[in-house]
């Protein structure tokens, strides 16, 4: 599993756990709809700001965001 894949498995979980479709993430990011759905196809790679900046509207500590996808890449290797 490619990290852009885990990550994007793990936001889409976020995202739907708080009941955010992908326009009100992006708009509580400041950021545009398309920008997460490209995400949670694992199109993009963001930057460290982005995922705190994302962490931060999902009320997520991004140490915890993080533990998931190393969880998840270590699960598939």
């Amino acid at each position: 599993m490619l990290l852009e894949e885990a990550l994007a498995i793990v936001l889409k979980e976020y995202r739907t756990e708080k009941n955010l479709s992908q326009e009100e993430l992006a708009d509580k990011c400041d950021l545009d709809r398309t920008y997460i759905s490209l995400l949670e196809r694992g199109k993009r790679k963001p930057t460290l700001s982005v995922i705190f900046n994302i962490c931060n509207s999902l009320k997520v500590k991004p140490s915890v965001f993080i533990a998931k996808i190393e969880i998840l890449l270590k699960d598939k290797i």
